[in-house]
């Protein structure tokens, strides 16, 4: 069997495993080891790769921010931040008709900075902010959809560890990454404000105005949340402006974090342990994702597949647009069923060589990859993420949901045209802070 053959069948294996629930991570390991076995007529071969790739990723110092950035989130959970993040955007957006939901978006936007994941945040403003909407009357469409779309942030605001992850897999710049997404992430939070704004046009009932705080009230609140204006800039600032990298960033951020929720008061020994235990259970996902992916890379590689996929598909004539439209489709398919990391994993060794065959940059399509699949993490009806707030939220049926994302879909499709019509959205900060 030729070695394109012997491909074709292993990425079919590989998701019949998947569809069967075997994890991803692992899934990719079996096919890689399996057909690199196959290609050696060795299977002692094929093994001794996955002693060599487990080294290699271990061994990886960008990797290491992963748990830091984890463990950063938790602790800011932990300890009471991210209702600090709730409360200034509520003070500054609240008197607004609609402004309660666009102050669960703006709190999504700075969660995400601490937490990097769109399903804890999903999660942690299921539980905060759903019910303080639902309480002045805000209708419960309305109140989930800002939750359900406010929460896809979490892996586009920097600093993302699905943003690393692919980094770190497709040999990018972090800190370029970082700052490819500053742009798209404002743009998503501001095309969601006009998505409320024009639903509570349509609809005035359903997020009424609250009462509009004083200026000196409103900086009280900020004055009292320092703690978390501190954290975010902290970070932010020490990274782009170079004072230290990626992983001394991620370090202090879990420093800063653990003795910010102590002084607090909101740090217990029992939430400090389920911190950790949170951590470990997610960094070890992450891990096993990524041994499984660089086994089976290693495999596709040398089947010579992703350069004969490339090529045949240049050469068959299609336009940048028809591939980006079949491509785009896809990823929505794909991040309706799995989550982000598995999404883009699975299909980085394929679609990445095409890109970069097709003449464009790495930076701008891992940033359009992540958004395409966040989109369908929201997409009905297979949208993981609702599954996931629905399970929080149960006294909302699914529809509710579902009603209520349709806003926020149509304002992730238009940023999505915008960033895969305009590039320059996402390479321009990169090259001013970084080139």
């Amino acid at each position: 069997m030729s070695p394109l053959a012997l491909a074709t069948l292993a990425i079919l294996a590989m998701f019949i495993l998947i569809a069967l629930h075997v994890p991803i991570g692992i899934s990719m390991a079996v096919v890689g080891v399996v057909g690199y076995s196959l290609m050696a007529s060795s299977f002692d071969i094929g093994t001794s790769i996955l002693a060599s790739e487990a080294v290699r990723n271990l061994a990886n110092m960008d990797l290491a921010v992963v748990p830091l950035f984890i463990l950063m989130g938790n602790f800011a959970v932990a300890g009471g931040i991210s209702s600090d993040m709730y409360n200034i955007a509520h003070a500054f957006l609240g008197h607004r008709r609609g402004g309660l939901a666009m102050a669960t978006v703006g709190g999504c936007g700075l969660f995400g900075a601490v937490c990097g994941s769109s399903v804890a945040t999903t999660a942690t403003f299921g539980r905060i902010a759903l019910p303080e909407m639902v309480k002045r009357r805000y209708s419960p469409t309305l109140a989930t959809g800002c939750i359900g779309g406010g929460g896809t942030l979490g892996s586009l605001v920097p600093p993302s560890v699905i943003l690393v992850m692919y980094a770190v897999l497709a040999e990018q710049f972090i800190v370029e990454l970082f700052a490819a997404a500053i742009v798209p992430a404002i743009l998503t939070i501001l095309l969601y404000f006009l998505a409320i704004a024009i639903y509570v046009r349509i609809y005035p009932n359903a997020g009424p105005a609250t009462e509009r705080l004083p200026w000196a009230e409103r900086f009280k609140v900020l004055g009292k949340s320092w703690i978390a204006v501190a954290l975010i800039a902290a970070i932010a600032f020490g990274i782009y402006g170079g004072i230290f990298t990626v992983t001394e960033a991620a370090s202090l951020g879990v420093i800063l974090s653990f003795f910010f929720a102590i002084m607090k008061g909101q740090m217990t020994r029992m939430s400090f342990w389920d911190a950790l235990v949170r951590t470990a259970s997610n960094s070890a996902m992450v891990y096993i994702i990524l041994f499984g992916s660089s086994v089976f890379n290693y495999f596709i590689v040398i089947s010579h597949f992703p350069d004969t996929l490339a090529s045949g598909i240049i050469e068959s004539g299609w336009s940048h647009f028809l591939i980006f439209l079949v491509l785009m489709v896809a990823y929505i398919i794909l991040g309706s069923i799995f989550d982000t990391v598995g999404a883009m994993v699975i299909t980085l060794p394929f679609v990445l060589p095409l890109i970069i065959n097709m003449g464009y940059s790495p930076v701008w399509w891992g940033i359009v990859n992540v958004v395409v699949v966040e989109i369908g993490m929201i997409t009905p009806p297979m949208g993981i993420n609702i599954y996931m707030l629905h399970g929080i939220i149960e006294d909302y049926p699914l529809k509710t949901i579902f009603k209520g994302i349709i806003p926020f879909l149509l304002a992730d499709i238009a940023r999505l045209t915008l960033i895969v019509l305009f590039p320059i959205l996402s390479i321009w900060l990169p090259n001013i802070l970084i080139r």
